[in-house]
């Protein structure tokens, strides 16, 4: 709300999602926030358009409808043209678990990080998401934010672009992570044998901090795909990945039960880097 009140050339198109948290913005700003209803393709080509007349727009509803399905738009209407403007969505990975496949989302970071001139984040606390919004709003890119309704709570040093070095231990195993998804991961790295390192922007990634790590065996624990994918843009790593398989996940629940299932719980990821430390020592 405070940048909107020394920036008026910001803009809010809505997807008919979260527009009761934007009444205040509506009220102070009736000409500038627009609920255009359930057509995101039509709302990531309306965001390009206001970018092309010198405003500086936020689109904002679910995720797997924002990327998923307008992933053309973005990468037509918004990368292509060199068009800024903030692509903000919720419901990220299995957030929305209860409403099945079609409300999953897993691939939006590595589809919108193969787009040219994009910056893709995902803030894994508040904290992030304001720093992160702040430096980033109005620098002329396609920026997409990825927020989820199950931060963690881990305060961290936060500058786009660049990692933060939880635990370095000498390990021959670094564990690498992003988004919300760190309070489990940390969680269950708490008294294990391993370096943890973590990311809240995935495009561009600190390759600078994976290199560092290349001499140790890395291992990606992340519930969505893009992070490793990234990652491995660093040459001459070992490294691999835990998450998810390549299949549907065809379960309901709450995103903590959806966890469970991947073996992306606390308890679970323990479970699994220890095996993967004796293996790497036998």
């Amino acid at each position: 709300m405070d940048l909107s009140l020394h920036d008026e050339r910001i803009v809010m198109i809505l997807g008919d999602v979260s527009v009761y948290l934007f009444k205040d913005f509506n009220d102070k700003y009736p000409n500038r926030l627009f609920n255009m209803g359930i057509c995101e393709n039509t709302l990531i080509s309306v965001v390009a358009g206001l970018s092309s007349q010198g405003l500086v727009p936020f689109v904002h509803t679910i995720a797997p409808f924002v990327t998923e399905r307008s992933f053309e738009q973005i990468k037509l209407d918004m990368c292509y043209n060199k068009f800024g403007g903030n692509i903000v969505s919720c419901g990220a990975s299995f957030d929305y678990a209860w409403d099945g496949a079609t409300h999953h989302c897993y691939t939006d970071l590595a589809i919108l990080r193969l787009l040219p001139g994009i910056e893709v984040i995902q803030p894994g606390s508040y904290k992030e998401l304001d720093v992160l919004l702040r430096s980033q709003y109005d620098n002329g890119n396609t920026t997409y934010f990825r927020l989820s309704d199950h931060p963690h709570e881990i305060d961290l040093p936060v500058q786009f672009g660049k990692g933060a070095v939880i635990k370095d231990i000498g390990a021959e195993i670094t564990v690498m992570t992003a988004g919300p998804l760190l309070g489990n991961v940390l969680e269950a790295c708490r008294d294990l044998p391993v370096n943890l390192i973590y990311f809240h922007t995935i495009k561009p990634i600190d390759r600078e901090l994976v290199a560092r790590y290349s001499r140790t065996k890395i291992l990606v624990i992340h519930d969505a795909f893009g992070l490793y994918e990234a990652i491995c843009e660093v040459p001459n790593l070992r490294v691999s990945y835990h998450g998810l398989s390549d299949e549907f996940c065809g379960w309901y629940g709450a995103v903590h039960d959806i966890r469970r299932k991947l073996g992306l719980d606390p308890k679970s990821l323990k479970e699994f880097i220890k095996n993967t430390i004796e293996k790497t020592g036998s």
